[in-house]
């Protein structure tokens, strides 16, 4: 497996673990006339392993999601001095979210190039460590997650993802004999051998509000809905909130007792063919349907069309 190796944010502790440190002391003397030296025994230390990690939530502003799913970034690095592994566990229930996100994966960036792409970065299968890292190596990590039901426009939320020395954790001090690198003991270090950061988004949702009006136009130049007068109606769709709508139609069946009044479909009052074609306009026998398609909020959208009454 493929590992994301970052530039080095944070340094590991001191010496590699594992490496042997030697030492021999000597003495000289005299003794009369004569003069002689002395060496001691050697003594060999080897470097136990320091458990250690850091992580960073890389989301400076929270991201914004609304159906699709949102892609939060992070950084695990290994500030130990020795190869470590690391569980990751991600905690979507954080105090003070107006909502709680639903994971759907965690993944880390296999080929290094600080960018999610599905079907490419390695999914981390559930209970699955990453690869072990080198001392001073980093691990950028992707959180897939996406909104609950009932998340409402401009509500925001953290996500914490901590990640955890598989060798261990506790209390900085404590040693587990023999696991270290190149068998010498493992010990956690300043940071318990745990991390966590934060990231946040924001839910950015749209919401439509439709209303119809009608206008009519009697064949003796009044209003008056006698038969023969023809009517306008008036569809206005009001899209608000931060986010967008998609796959957005109007539709309206002709009232019975009237009648359609060919070519009289308009969408911002520019005119739509009747058939099935290339615009987004369709006026069938029963009635139209305006195909408005992605409409940002903030935005509206007028559609008109003409009936007569028989």
């Amino acid at each position: 497996m493929a590992l994301c190796l970052l530039p080095q944010v944070a340094h590991a502790t001191g010496v590699s673990a594992g490496t042997l440190i030697q030492n021999t002391a000597s003495a000289t003397y005299t003794s009369g006339a004569a003069s002689g030296s002395v060496t001691s025994n050697t003594v060999t230390l080897k470097v136990d392993e320091l458990l250690d990690v850091a992580v960073a939530g890389l989301t400076t502003t929270p991201v914004a999601t609304g159906a699709t799913t949102a892609v939060l970034e992070y950084r695990i690095t290994n500030t130990g001095n020795g190869p470590e592994a690391f569980n990751v566990i991600v905690n979507p229930s954080v105090a003070g979210n107006n909502f709680d996100a639903v994971v759907q994966s965690v993944v880390i960036d296999s080929n290094g190039n600080g960018t999610y792409e599905p079907g490419v970065d390695t999914v981390l299968a559930s209970g699955s460590p990453t690869p072990a890292l080198a001392a001073d190596a980093s691990l950028k990590t992707f959180v897939i997650v996406a909104l609950p039901a009932g998340a409402t426009d401009g509500q925001t939320s953290q996500v914490r993802l901590t990640a955890e020395a598989v060798t261990g954790t506790g209390t900085p001090g404590t040693s587990f004999s023999g696991q270290g690198e190149g068998g010498g003991d493992a010990v956690v270090g300043a940071s318990g051998a745990s991390a966590n950061g934060l990231d946040a988004l924001i839910a950015s949702l749209a919401s439509v509000a439709l209303t119809k009006s009608a206008v009519i136009v009697d064949p003796f130049g009044g209003s008056k809905p006698v038969p023969g007068a023809v009517v306008t109606y008036t569809l206005v769709a009001s899209v608000s909130g931060s986010g967008q709508v998609d796959g957005l139609h109007i539709t309206d069946a002709y009232p019975t007792g009237t009648t359609y009044q060919a070519s009289s479909l308009k969408l911002e009052g520019a005119a739509l063919t009747d058939a099935s074609d290339a615009d987004a306009g369709l006026a069938s026998g029963t009635g139209i349907d305006v195909n408005l398609g992605t409409v940002a909020g903030g935005t509206t959208k007028t559609v008109k069309f003409d009936v007569k009454i028989n």
